[in-house]
């Protein structure tokens, strides 16, 4: 009887009653294929491998991440609370002991939502990884984490969350955003003045195959991670990286994603992306899983994988590695971070347009930090889209010292009502959530 290394446990959640439609790749078909193969295998008989059944999130580990316009109800279904109750159940279950490694198999999908949401955009509404991320600083303690998404998409949600934070290194692994949505993921993003430029981003080019992956992971990524020193290391495992993913460009096999798992070592991995439904996510996902439990994966093979059109050309080699060089020039020299940043009447400032692509609307966003020298300062986001939605909030981080508690307490009830529909207080360091109508 197959046993394995590492304990490792699963959550499945199709979704059966969320889909964009009855036609559109992101729908229940995705994990049910996932769910057959996985019986096939007889993966749920091998000594160490357990499933666990997702919790269901509240409208509080909602609040601690995210400012729902007008509401959380109106953004999130019960499909969306199951989904993020599923990675906060099976990163429970890792905190408490009970498994040394874990994977939600969950829909719907959350790394393009933001920390103000208004509506959809990429699939996702509510950032279930964020959700669970912050789920777990709140009722153990957790402090450093590190987050690596390896889906074909940038994750611009979970790095606009985690953009000044410094205890949360975020790196993605993408398509080139100028070849994709959501158009964003460059090397120079490299995170907030207070943030310690804890934000990396691998944009890799078209066609990008196995050898160009794995060469980001061993080069840029293992590195930052070992400086970074973390208490959990998170996998926004997207699969459209996949060579015969229908609506993305890249050469990755299940093999990779296999090899990948093994070298990430990650203590948790959350499902996001991944739309070829039957010839690619049965068997990355069971390469994953057999990865993290420490079990062989090499007899693995896509029906229509072909070694040579697998083969990655010299010119995408040579490409991958002078991004993974100025991305690891970025990370070394990120104590000079905040050198970049101009104050301007104590805060630092921003503004972007924001694009819902799945709800068509337009958001424009201007954001100020507090520049502080004691705590990396409190977040003012000024936030008004095209179907006349205007708020007001304030995020006061965990690590946010007296003074900028103060301030942000004063601004908040200071904010005249009749200029915004809602203004809204975010409090992490007692877990607290005000809204003013």
């Amino acid at each position: 009887m197959l046993k394995a290394k590492h304990i490792t446990g699963l959550v499945f959640f199709p979704a059966f009653d969320w889909a964009i439609d009855k036609t559109h790749p992101e729908r229940e078909e995705r994990l049910l294929y996932t769910q057959d193969q996985v019986f096939e295998e007889g993966l749920l008989d091998i000594e160490g491998i357990h499933s666990y059944l997702p919790d269901i999130a509240s409208l509080s580990d909602i609040q601690r991440v995210h400012f729902c316009v007008p509401n959380e109800i109106s953004v999130a279904t019960q499909s969306h609370l199951i989904s993020a109750g599923g990675a906060k159940r099976i990163a429970q279950a890792r905190i408490e002991g009970e498994i040394e490694r874990g994977f939600a198999i969950v829909r719907p999908p959350g790394h393009h939502a933001m920390r103000v949401v208004h509506g959809s955009r990429g699939f996702c509404n509510i950032n279930i990884e964020a959700i669970m991320v912050e789920f777990l600083r709140e009722k153990y303690g957790v402090r450093r984490v590190a987050i690596v998404d390896t889906d074909c998409h940038h994750g611009d949600g979970t790095q606009d969350i985690y953009w000044h934070d410094p205890d949360t290194l975020f790196i993605s692994l993408h398509q080139d955003g100028r070849t994709i949505y959501p158009g964003t993921g460059t090397i120079k993003e490299t995170g907030g003045p207070a943030s310690c430029g804890t934000i990396i981003n691998l944009p890799l080019p078209p066609h990008t195959g196995t050898e160009g992956f794995l060469y980001a992971a061993q080069h840029v990524i293992l590195p930052a991670i070992n400086d970074f020193k973390p208490e959990l290391i998170i996998n926004s495992a997207g699969q459209d990286n996949h060579f015969s993913d229908p609506i993305t460009q890249m050469g990755f096999t299940a093999q990779g994603y296999a090899k990948l798992t093994e070298l990430l070592k990650a203590d948790l991995a959350i499902l996001e992306g991944g739309y070829a439904i039957e010839g690619a996510l049965p068997y990355t996902n069971l390469g994953i899983i057999l990865a993290m439990a420490g079990l062989d994966y090499s007899y693995i093979i896509e029906p229509c994988f072909d070694e040579v059109k697998a083969q990655q050309s010299a010119e995408i080699t040579e490409h991958v590695k002078k991004i993974c060089e100025i991305s690891l020039v970025n990370w070394k020299n990120r104590k000079n971070h905040r050198e970049q940043f101009k104050s301007n009447a104590g805060f630092f400032e921003r503004t972007r347009d924001i694009f819902y692509d799945t709800d068509n609307i337009h958001e424009v966003q201007h954001e100020r930090l507090k520049d502080c020298l004691d705590c990396p300062g409190f977040l003012l986001v000024d936030s008004e889209t095209d179907t006349k939605r205007k708020i007001r909030a304030l995020h006061i981080p965990r690590q946010a010292c007296g003074n900028c508690i103060d301030m942000a307490f004063s601004m908040f009830e200071n904010t005249p009502s009749y200029g915004y529909e809602k203004v809204f207080l975010q409090n992490r360091t007692t877990d607290q959530y005000l809204v003013r109508p």
